[in-house]
């Protein structure tokens, strides 16, 4: 009996934990959805600015690549309060860059 009751009340521990949470990121004005992406989104970052820093010796198919991931990344921040994400913003402007540039070199390709 005690063991069902310290249960109930871990239980109920965490459920009020979650709801708080998700009352948190309503908060914000945001979705859970949209949120549980960003953290996605936060891992996918240290991949890309990894790659984004040698993007000038990309095979034409990394560059698609980078470019679709990149455009992935920046559509799930977009949906996120810059406050929340502040500290990754020197490597999302890093990525920035690079998505841009790799952007030009394309286009100049194609206009030649």
């Amino acid at each position: 009996m005690v063991i069902l009751t310290i249960i109930y009340i871990l239980l109920l521990i965490i459920a009020e934990l979650i709801g708080y949470t998700v009352l948190q990121i309503k908060l914000y004005g945001m979705n859970v959805k949209d949120f549980w992406s960003f953290i996605k989104s936060v891992q996918d970052l240290e991949i890309l600015y990894k790659f984004s820093k040698k993007y000038e010796s990309m095979s034409p198919q990394e560059q698609i690549i980078f470019l679709a991931e990149a455009e992935k990344m920046f559509s799930v921040f977009e949906k996120v309060p810059e406050q929340i994400w502040e500290d990754e913003y020197d490597k999302y402007s890093q990525i920035l860059d690079a998505y841009k540039s790799i952007k030009m070199l394309r286009w100049a390709e194609v206009n030649v």
